[in-house]
Formats: structure tokens, sequence, C-alpha cells
């Protein structure tokens, strides 16, 4: 096997090493540990708000910003329900609560079972396949590019067929309040480099599997979509336990295979990115 070419805006390497074979991530087994309705609404909405200020979450803050039709008093003893069973945590005693990876996976999955809605600035996308797909090589550079900047997470193209990876998006992860810590910025290089040496035997959807996905009108379900999300522990490396990985692979108008990915902290915004993979995936089964 030759040598994998990378290309990055701030380095360029070339790694070798023996591959590992990877399982599924493993299930979280939520259906033991049930939730009420009002839980589940909850649970996301801490999620949701939780995503988009990096900081725990209160219950004064809840009663403030969501209508839950239930008194302060039983917001509480909610979030302590679903802290109980794993879903939440609180960093300290007087602290509000911030997602665990099982909250994380609840929540993601409660995307993709509901339906993934288009990317709003699908059009874009669409312009950039129209233009550069007869460039296969200079496309997966601007692709990464508009991935990271759109997704504020670093892009990964990998072309197996190539053996070619770009990636992008250094500044924009390095400004997640996250990386502030030096230990993690050394955890994420480390994430990247293993991820680089095992893409290709990642568990994600196979070119046999696209064109029979099954559709629940024009949103992908979680049973049919293509989409893999790795969330903390469930990630096939080692020590990467405070990140998260989005994949999909994909198939380019010429056959070619192509494996997208975006990496960043547990943080990250999965509806968008996830809604990002998905509308990349809509236009290339159009073209």
């Amino acid at each position: 096997m030759g040598r994998r070419k990378f290309f990055s805006s701030s380095s360029s390497l070339a790694l070798d090493g023996r591959r590992k074979l990877f399982s599924s991530p493993p299930s979280l087994k939520l259906g033991i540990m049930k939730i009420t309705e009002r839980q589940g609404k909850i649970l996301n909405s801490i999620v949701t708000d939780y995503i988009g200020l990096a900081q725990p979450i209160s219950s004064e803050f809840l009663e403030n910003k969501h209508d839950f039709g239930i008194c302060p008093a039983s917001i509480r003893i909610e979030m302590q329900k679903l802290t109980d069973k794993g879903f939440l945590s609180q960093p300290h005693t007087s602290a509000g609560r911030m997602p665990t990876d099982r909250g994380y996976r609840f929540f993601v999955d409660s995307l993709l079972d509901k339906g993934i809605s288009d990317f709003e600035d699908v059009f874009e996308i669409e312009k950039m396949f129209k233009e550069e797909k007869e460039d296969i090589l200079r496309f997966a550079s601007h692709l990464s590019k508009f991935l990271a900047e759109t997704s504020s997470n670093l892009a990964t193209i990998h072309l197996p067929e190539k053996d070619f990876f770009f990636k992008e998006g250094w500044e924009e992860i390095f400004e997640e309040p996250e990386f502030k810590e030096q230990n993690l910025i050394f955890g994420f290089t480390r994430l990247l480099e293993n991820f680089e040496k095992n893409i290709e035997n990642l568990k994600v959807n196979s070119k046999s599997e696209l064109p029979f996905m099954e559709k629940k009108g024009k949103k992908r379900t979680l049973s049919s979509s293509p989409i893999k999300v790795y969330i903390g522990k469930e990630n096939p490396f080692s020590k990467s336990k405070d990140f998260s990985i989005i994949s999909s692979k994909c198939i380019l108008p010429d056959e070619e295979q192509v494996i997208i990915s975006l990496l960043g902290p547990k943080r990250m915004d999965y509806d968008r990115n996830i809604s990002l993979i998905n509308s990349l995936i809509q236009i290339l089964e159009k073209l």
C-alpha cells in the first residue's frame, strides 16, 4: 500500500501504521432506563442550551426560557431524575446540569428518528458541486474548507481510491472554549492522528446500501440514515472521551467513494452538522 497523501491549510502529513478493525459504537441501552415525554423535552432543551452556551444549565434558566407547563420545583425534580438515570451530570453541588454521553446520545437519536431537515444553505453546496465536480481534488479541497467554516469543526475529506486525505478547520476548532485547556488540544490532535490512520475501518454506510435506504417522506430516519455519529466514549479510539465524530461515506458522480467527516468537542452542534452532511448526501444522489 502506498503512502497516503494528506492536505491541510496548516500542515501536510503522511502516516502509515497497522490498521485496527472496529465494531459499531456500543449501545447505551436507553430502553432499559426509559424516560417520560416531559423528561425527554427537558433533556433535549438542556442539551440544546448547553451546546449554545457552553456552561451548565440551571433549573432557573430553564424556567425562564422554556414553558414545560410545570412549576420550578417540578423542573428540579425531573432534572434530578435525569441525573440519577445518567443522562445529566452536575459538575458542582451548586452548579447546573450538563449532558453526559447518554444525554447526547438521546438527543442525537431524537434528531435522527424524527427526520433530518435540509441544511439552510443548500444552494451554496449545489453550486459548489456543479462548478467543480469534474475536478475531484479541487472539489474535495474546497468542500473541506466549506464544511469547516460552516460547522466550526475540523472537516476531513478522504478519497480512498486516490489515497488522498484533506483536512481543514484548525482555526475554527481551536476557537471553541473547550480548547482553552492544553490537554484537550493534545487529546484532539491524537484523535485526529488515529482517525487518519484508521478511517477506512470506521463503521459507516457502504456503497451498496445507498440506493436502498428507506425514507420517511423527504427526511431520513434513524434506521435508514447513512450518517454515523460517535459520541465521547463511543469513539473507537482510546482517550477520546471528550470528542465526537460525524461521518458518512458518499458516492461521487464518477462512482468514486468519499468519506466526509466532522470532528469536534462533544458540545458540537449536532443538529446543524447532521443536517449539513445529510444535504450533501441528498445532492449527490441527484447528480
